[in-house]
């Protein structure tokens, strides 16, 4: 009888504690619904019109000035400057190499956004629930320095490996390239990996930069799809900037689609293809515009949101770069691939590439870089190699498979 009446206790004690557990579980939830449906109606704009891409993305037409941009505090009262006539049509030199520049955006072939209107990439629950965390969703992790000990207060794990083409010295505002398409594999959906131009007031550990190129970000965009990005940080990526317009601050002004898929994609010994980014100043208002395939505009980062980078660049950098916490000395090495996955001395129609690399000062003019290094961060995982031909621009090759036993362990 004795243990009839504890095999009960014990059964109204589990009951009990099953719907405290369900009780616990059921409220976060609850909430997190209501957090996430506030993110997504902060995030995505009421749409004009909806093109449904035949890769699986949701374009909305906005109203330009419905855009995320103007939620920033800094642009409340900000007027939409479109890119002068004098940047969009810079004099670009042409290519002596075999490459194609006829890209296009996935979305493209489903429709066109009326005028008056930007096309922007809807962001869906799952995008959400992918992130770590609602407060950071399309942020980066903030930039790694080294200090003495490697334990101070402040210290941050090294979560990036790069390897690029550096110039610095001057004072630059404005750098373009024509970047080599590759579709890289990424080996965790927590990593990704880019082939991109960096423009930095800094080349030290605090710096305000402004970014655009190519990425495979599964954690962010859902998939492994080469896509086209834009980036901003003017804190190392401490707290300030995200990609696209996952946040307030980017201006949009033209039909290209921030964080869409691109095509068609180089393939190894067969037809290269490139996408001609370019990203340069006006020097009165302090904004940096980017326009894309040499003519056409995409937006621009106003001068509020970029500190000191408003005056000007004085460092540009060119190449790629994979995030992952299993780098820089941690073992076993991440398997993600930059570029095409093959060393930058595979050279042409092997590496990924970047051509027509170009800076522009004062003089208003574009033109290679006086001084430029090389440099690789893990050179046996990912390299960095500017080979020099005779009579012709140099021209950077860089990438890498990540893990590469035995000297990528």
């Amino acid at each position: 009888m004795r243990e009839a009446k504890a095999t009960i206790l014990f059964l109204w004690v589990f009951f009990a504690l099953c719907i405290i557990t369900f009780n616990v579980d059921a409220k976060p939830s609850s909430f997190v619904e209501k957090q996430i449906e506030a993110k997504l109606k902060q995030l995505n704009k009421p749409a004009v019109k909806t093109i449904k891409s035949e890769d699986g993305d949701i374009i909305d037409c906005v109203n330009i000035y419905d855009q995320p941009a103007f939620d920033h505090p800094a642009l409340k009262n900000h007027t939409i400057k479109m890119m002068p006539d004098n940047l969009l049509q810079l004099e670009n030199s042409t290519t002596e190499e075999d490459s194609e520049s006829q890209i296009y955006q996935t979305w493209q072939k489903s429709g066109s956004c009326p005028k008056g209107t930007i096309p922007i990439r809807r962001i869906v629950k799952e995008d959400l629930l992918r992130a770590t965390s609602l407060d950071i969703f399309g942020q980066q992790f903030p930039q790694h320095y080294d200090n003495s000990t490697g334990e101070e207060d402040g210290y941050v794990p090294p979560t990036r490996s790069s390897a690029f083409l550096l110039t610095v010295g001057f004072n630059y505002i404005g750098a373009q390239a024509d970047i080599n398409l590759w579709t890289p594999r990424v080996a965790q959906t927590d990593e990704f990996t880019t082939a991109q131009i960096w423009l930095k007031n800094s080349n030290g550990p605090y710096f305000a930069s402004v970014e655009s190129g190519w990425t495979v970000n599964p954690k962010l965009y859902g998939d492994g799809a080469t896509r086209f990005f834009v980036y901003w940080t003017r804190d190392s990526y401490r707290s300030t900037g995200c990609f696209d317009l996952t946040c307030s601050g980017f201006v949009q002004t033209g039909q290209v689609a921030l964080g869409a898929s691109i095509g068609p994609i180089s393939s190894f010994y067969g037809k290269q293809y490139v996408l001609n980014v370019g990203i340069f100043q006006e020097p009165n208002s302090g904004n940096w515009y980017l326009k894309l395939k040499n003519n056409v505009p995409v937006g621009y980062w106003p001068a509020e949101i970029v500190g000191l980078l408003r005056h000007s660049a004085t460092s540009v950098e060119w190449g790629g770069q994979v995030s992952s916490t299993n780098i820089r000395k941690k073992r076993p090495h991440t398997t993600t691939q930059m570029g095409s996955g093959e060393f930058g001395n595979g050279r042409y129609q092997q590496a990924c590439f970047m051509q027509n690399i170009k800076i522009m000062d004062y003089s208003l003019k574009l033109k290679y870089p006086r001084d430029v290094s090389p440099v690789a961060q893990e050179p046996f995982c990912y390299s960095a190699v500017n080979a020099a031909r005779p009579g012709v621009e140099p021209m950077f090759y860089f990438g890498g498979p990540g893990r590469d036993l035995p000297y990528c362990p």
